[in-house]
């Protein structure tokens, strides 16, 4: 059967007559993990875990729908790996503009940026929009919901055990052995200031990395990544929620 909250699966005869609450919009990446994961890891990633949140909230009575997946990110750092896809953010403005336009039109009150990439970052973007919708803009970023320290060893930030283990949860059938995988080992930046954070440059992947992940997934199991999706899909239901019912106009305390 469809599922309500998908909007990849209904029809307009089932949509034509519902007054959503809350659209989401996952937003993913192109790009390699490491040699064991998928290029579409991330966009796997955040379809999954978006999916799961709204069937949580739908059955507690908020109208909440799904959209399709935007599958490319920012990747400025990987050209020169083969079938690695950058989307510029002044690309990903414009998407986000038309998409806004077009729900605000049809009376949507509100959008979740959905993110399942670390290098996009729409938060200036919703800074330039919000004044020109009528909607709601906000952002998720799902991999910083939920403190990964109580389950995981390795807090590698891409094709790492976490991601890996959510993969294997998820998507198993598309994660190959882990025997298979690299080591995940990186480079760090030789000036101190950027590897302490307060100065900043984008990584260049193929000097950080010799298999393309960062953080290794040895460690990596489906409990470990079941458990930890419990934990997000659980905390982002709740806020949908709230969402859902919120008074935009009176947001504050």
């Amino acid at each position: 059967m469809p599922r309500p909250y998908i909007l990849d699966e209904l029809t307009w005869k089932a949509v034509r007559d519902v007054r959503y609450d809350v659209a989401v919009l996952p937003w993913g990446a192109t790009e390699a993990h490491n040699l064991h994961l998928p290029y579409a890891t991330d966009n796997i990633q955040a379809e999954e875990l978006a999916a799961r949140a709204a069937a949580q909230v739908w059955n507690r009575g908020a109208k909440v729908v799904v959209l399709p997946v935007v599958p490319f990110g920012v990747n400025t750092g990987q050209l020169d790996i083969p079938l690695c896809i950058n989307m510029n953010p002044s690309t990903q403005a414009l998407v986000l503009r038309d998409v806004a336009l077009s729900l605000a039109g049809q009376g949507i009150p509100k959008l979740v940026i959905f993110n399942g990439h670390g290098a996009n970052d729409f938060r200036q973007m919703i800074r330039e929009l919000q004044p020109q919708v009528s909607l709601f803009l906000c952002v998720v970023n799902w991999f910083k919901v939920v403190d990964p320290k109580p389950f995981f060893t390795d807090l590698g930030d891409h094709a790492a055990e976490l991601e890996t283990s959510v993969m294997q949860h998820v998507a198993s059938e598309l994660v190959l052995p882990l025997s298979d995988a690299g080591s995940g080992a990186t480079r760090k930046f030789k000036i101190p200031a950027f590897r302490e954070g307060w100065a900043w440059a984008p990584r260049q992947w193929r000097q950080v990395t010799n298999d393309t992940g960062s953080g290794n997934p040895a460690a990596a199991t489906a409990d470990k990544g079941k458990r930890y999706v419990e934990a997000v899909t659980a905390r982002i239901a709740d806020f949908l929620v709230e969402l859902a019912k919120a008074d935009t106009r009176n947001m504050y305390e």
